[in-house]
């Protein structure tokens, strides 16, 4: 097998690679140039890079380039808010397994994690790449999201394994749009799709605190005989 890299570049916003791997009889001769000799059952393979967009780009091309939005998070976090007409494909699903090695790191999930950020026990969806490949071909123009970014990415590289081509990625996820740069459904703003559990009250639970505990200054500095009746009243000694 002879392995040939080629560098290009296409049109905004793909920059790609390709190699060209030639099988059955290919062979490479040096001697004033490169000449390849191709079987007649030669095979070409083509591999291209993954664009990483900005929201302003990832919104260009989904208006101007005909990109569709596939959504790569888990249930939660679409139901809380995904763009509208974006096609829903989770690389992760939620882990119901009953073994007890399982239930023992779910509860244990769902004890920290869970509670305090409304995540998901989840475990790697095994049929991903098959789900997309019935829902488009590989020709078909993806920009593949998620929350961070991160499942986002391996997403898109195990899409761009499986032979898709026109593949995008918004850098650090949806978490990084401006409100407004995508028509949404659901309840929250979608870059505020990832926080949930006690994280999401955990600032107006700090505002009312915090205002509590400046009326009790006031309270003791303007009025200190009321603060002290009423500390007094309540069992409490200044």
């Amino acid at each position: 097998m002879a392995v040939l890299g080629l560098s290009t570049a296409f049109s905004p916003p793909r920059g790609s690679w390709i190699a060209v791997r030639l099988r059955n009889g290919a062979t490479g001769r040096s001697g004033g140039g490169l000449s390849l000799r191709r079987s007649a059952a030669a095979a070409v393979a083509v591999r291209a890079e993954v664009s990483f967009v900005d929201g302003d780009e990832a919104k260009r091309l989904v208006a101007e380039e005909g990109y569709t939005v596939l959504d790569v998070r888990d249930r939660r976090q679409y139901e809380r808010a995904h763009v509208r007409a974006s096609a829903h494909v989770p690389l992760y699903i939620e882990n119901e397994d009953n073994d007890i090695g399982t239930i023992i790191k779910r509860q244990a999930h769902n004890n920290f994690a869970g509670l305090f950020y409304g995540l998901s026990f989840t475990k790697l969806n095994r049929d991903f790449t098959k789900t997309v490949r019935s829902k488009f071909s590989p020709e078909s123009k993806l920009l593949v999201v998620c929350q961070e970014g991160l499942r986002s990415t391996a997403a898109a590289d195990a899409l761009e394994r499986e032979g898709f081509q026109n593949l995008a990625c918004i850098t650090s996820g949806l978490q990084t749009l401006k409100p407004g740069t995508f028509e949404t459904v659901g309840k929250a703003e979608l870059q505020n799709a990832g926080k949930a559990g006690l994280v999401t009250i955990q600032g107006k639970i700090s505002i009312v605190l915090g205002t509590v505990l400046i009326t009790l200054l006031l309270l003791i500095t303007v009025f200190p005989d009321q603060a002290e009746q009423i500390f007094e009243s309540a069992g409490i000694k200044l």
